[in-house]
């Protein structure tokens, strides 16, 4: 999943697709999107509501976690140049 298609995406449409996601696209996403606003701040505020909403998806699947289970996905993750 690219940044720029989930950026493209309505955002409700956005919201209702996450429920659906596994937990790996789930991250996927989430860390598409911290590329992404890091690379170009014109978009940023539509970025940061999106991130808000992936947030908001891990800690419903993983209650009083924070994002603890997404930064030991990302830690598992091998490194992409």
């Amino acid at each position: 999943m690219v940044a720029n298609d989930i950026l493209n995406e309505d955002v409700s449409d956005f919201a209702t697709r996450l429920e659906a996601m596994t937990s790996d696209e789930v991250f996927a996403a989430m860390s598409s999107l911290e590329k992404h606003s890091e690379d170009d701040i014109r978009d940023r505020e539509e970025i940061l509501s999106r991130i808000t909403l992936v947030e908001e998806e891990i800690e419903r699947r993983f209650p009083g976690q924070t994002l603890t289970p997404y930064r030991d996905w990302k830690k598992e993750q091998p490194l992409l140049s």
